[in-house]
């Protein structure tokens, strides 16, 4: 895939190509519908597909206060757009200069000019240019100006054959539906919406080393991780060293209550290290990521580390039990 992060770095001459646009957080099972009707579009035009997004998220300039949390850092939004399998990703810097352009001057600088789009592939609720003043009628509009046809496909939903049965009932696939879902916990439903785990990506850093004296040793992922952190609480979960190896673990999401924690953090314990790795499994430095398969339980706060112990033994015949089915 090529990956673009600035339109001076269009080879000149660039195209033909078939475009879409979008923020894309979360590369949901919407966002890969469009996708994949932007490749198979491209296919049958004989060109290029190239998705645009942006980066930061337009509401972290316009409403920084305001602006919703980020699903996925930059690195794992990258990775799976490039598994729809598109040509071509323009990750655009989002400034309020580029959002004074007009809609026609954005389509012509980036969808004629530098992408020479035949076609662009986008849903009814698309919106572009100042002041998000363009809309899917500017966009046919545009269409017939520059050259381009306009394909416009529906929303991800019940009535798609390949959707999960009743999941997807009455409501249309979103990043907010996923934002929702992780903000309680449910990182089931938000892999469903997803179709894919949830996932943390951040280095290794020393914490307190008390999961260590209790006998269940953690990797702490930094404060600055990406990826949305899900609600307070016990899951089952993978996590992948810098090699790429998966280790299943039981992954805490928390201020520690017992110990009366101030902080939130994301540990994970590594489940059924080889023996002979229990004295060198050393991850500190290491760029790892933790993936969410269900949440076990809440966050609570025991009486003691005999209780919490007891419990962690629990969270962790229940994250190997579930884990061993993968």
């Amino acid at each position: 895939m090529h990956y673009w992060k600035d339109l001076a770095e269009v080879p000149s001459g660039f195209g033909p190509s078939v475009v879409t646009l979008g923020n894309f957080d979360g590369v949901h099972r919407g966002h890969q519908q469009v996708l994949a009707k932007l490749v198979e579009t491209a296919a049958r035009h004989s060109a290029s597909a190239v998705a645009i997004s942006f980066d930061p998220h337009p509401a972290q300039v316009h409403r920084p206060e305001a602006a919703p949390q980020q699903i996925m850092g930059l690195q794992d939004r990258i990775e799976a757009l490039e598994e729809t399998g598109i040509d071509g990703l323009l990750m655009m810097t989002y400034t309020l200069e580029l959002a004074s352009d007009t809609p026609e001057e954005f389509v012509r600088k980036v969808f004629v000019e530098a992408l020479g789009a035949s076609a662009v592939v986008i849903g009814h609720d698309v919106r572009f240019g100042k002041g998000n003043s363009g809309d899917l009628n500017t966009m046919q509009e545009l269409g017939e100006q520059f050259g381009f046809a306009v394909d416009v496909i529906e929303e991800y939903g019940s009535d798609q054959p390949d959707a999960p049965d009743s999941l997807f009932r009455g409501r249309r696939c979103s990043s907010s539906w996923v934002r929702e879902a992780l903000a309680e916990g449910d990182v089931t439903t938000a892999a469903q919406v997803m179709g894919r785990l949830h996932r943390m990506r951040g280095e290794v850093v020393h914490g307190d080393a008390r999961g260590r004296e209790l006998g269940f040793p953690t990797a702490n992922l930094s404060p600055d991780a990406s990826g949305l952190i899900p609600a307070d609480g016990i899951y089952a979960g993978w996590l992948f060293d810098e090699s790429g190896r998966r280790w299943p673990a039981a992954i805490s999401v928390g201020s520690n209550p017992t110990f009366e924690g101030a902080s939130r953090r994301v540990e994970a314990h590594v489940i059924d290290r080889p023996k002979e790795a229990n004295g060198d499994f050393d991850l500190y430095g290491q760029q790892v990521v933790v993936e969410f398969v269900r949440r076990l339980r809440g966050m609570v706060a025991y009486t003691g580390p005999e209780a919490l112990i007891a419990q962690m033994e629990i969270d962790v015949d229940q994250s190997r039990a579930l884990l061993s089915t993968d």
